[in-house]
């Protein structure tokens, strides 16, 4: 604000004195400065606002990572996060020395990061996380080992071709208290498609299987996803890995017993008809549907080992097809009389064919179905005089129902 020009006429006209005057032009650096006061003080609030900014621009984003940056024994059982302040996320990597990597999402705020899954067990990861407009952070974490591990051992063997009752049959080495858990993380599919359900018949063994027996050709995909899975308290599963295997030809054998007769069909059509003598009133074979698990063109079978005492012991019993956990094959006979098969039911509980010592003669019955015959080929045993066997002795589950089948999966 300025102050009016005086003219000396002004002055004389009002008679002002000389010290008037002199007050009165003196008031003008005085509002000047008030003016200038106001002024300055506008330009001082500019500098601190200004400054203010530029402090804030000035931040650098800080990127925190957990597990944190060095960390020798990590946990392995909570998910990888990555934090951002003072900016967002552009980017992130999570990479193991195993060459497997973390996928996860940011949240809307773009200021966390979050691993869909938790990192393996004893594996070294690097974390790559770039703040949008700030350079590339990285950091590197080794989670522990665990303490205590388990497998399962299945059946049937990768890239194999088996019968068609052949289910998928897992044995664990330590017996499993949180079966939902381990379930979840194993899963049996089949091409074409078809419902398969898990059944547990005890803490060390699940089994998977359809409704009705698998259809010849379908391809089996198992799928071991156990690897740090807590199957029990302090024990992780170590397996990640996917195994495939085929179903062949649909051979059904069916033993009666009251005739004496064995009749095998292959894919619908009569194959062959054996004679044959089943367990004698003492020493019943069991009824029932049983899958053929384990093969020997010769074995040895000894009475002791099925609780029999020293009735026998066979060093050379050809063609030998087992049945049952619990000793019951079907398998070739050369030192009964022929007159037996077809005729008498003589044996210890197995299902007996004629055949001949060593196990090389094309011509006999014992021969002839054991060459025909497949791991997962079904044989069924009826007339037998005995209860059904049970559908954990054995690749047996045909025996339960589709209800009962489903009511022992834990999922």
């Amino acid at each position: 604000m300025g102050v009016s020009h005086i003219s000396n006429r002004s002055l004389q006209s009002q008679n002002w004195s000389r010290r008037g005057v002199l007050s009165a032009l003196g008031a003008v650096p005085a509002a000047a400065a008030l003016t200038g006061c106001s002024s300055s003080a506008g330009a001082s609030e500019g500098t601190t606002r200004s400054g203010e900014s530029a402090a804030a621009a000035s931040k650098k984003p800080t990127v925190s990572v957990t597990p944190a940056d060095g960390t020798r024994k990590a946990a392995f059982t909570s998910p990888v996060e990555v934090t951002v302040t003072d900016g967002t996320l552009a980017s992130v990597k999570v990479t193991g020395n195993d060459g497997s990597a973390l996928a996860g999402s940011l949240n809307d705020a773009k200021t966390r990061w979050t691993s869909a899954k938790n990192p393996y067990s004893g594996t070294k990861y690097t974390v790559t996380a770039t703040p949008e407009g700030a350079a590339t952070r990285t950091a590197t974490f080794t989670t522990r080992s665990p303490g205590e591990t388990f497998v399962g051992y299945f059946t049937p063997e990768a890239g194999s071709t088996s019968g068609v009752g052949m289910p998928v049959s897992i044995n664990f080495t330590h017996a499993v208290t949180d079966r939902a858990a381990v379930q979840k993380a194993i899963t049996v599919t089949a091409e074409p498609a078809v419902e398969v359900v898990g059944h547990w018949f005890s803490d060390t063994r699940l089994d998977f299987r359809p409704e009705t027996y698998r259809a010849s050709g379908t391809k089996i995909t198992l799928s071991l996803r156990l690897k740090d899975v807590e199957g029990a308290g302090g024990v992780y599963g170590v397996q990640n890995k996917d195994v495939t295997f085929h179903i062949g030809r649909a051979q059904i054998s069916t033993v009666d017993l009251a005739t004496k007769e064995m009749v095998v069909e292959r894919d619908g059509g009569r194959l062959a008809t054996y004679p044959v003598s089943g367990g004698n009133p003492q020493h019943t074979t069991w009824s029932g549907i049983m899958v053929i698990s384990e093969r020997f063109k010769q074995t040895r079978m000894e009475s002791s080992t099925v609780g029999l005492g020293d009735e026998y012991d066979i060093s050379d019993v050809p063609h030998a097809q087992r049945l049952t956990t619990s000793g019951t094959f079907v398998h070739g006979n050369y030192w009964a009389s022929t007159s037996v098969f077809g005729h008498q039911n003589a044996s210890h509980g197995c299902v007996g064919l004629h055949d001949a010592k060593g196990a090389n003669d094309s011509s006999v019955a014992g021969y002839k179905f054991y060459d025909s015959s497949m791991l997962g080929d079904v044989v069924v045993v009826k007339n037998s005089g005995e209860k059904t066997v049970d559908p954990a002795n054995g690749l047996n589950g045909w025996n339960l129902s589709w209800s009962e089948w489903k009511a022992g999966s834990a999922l």
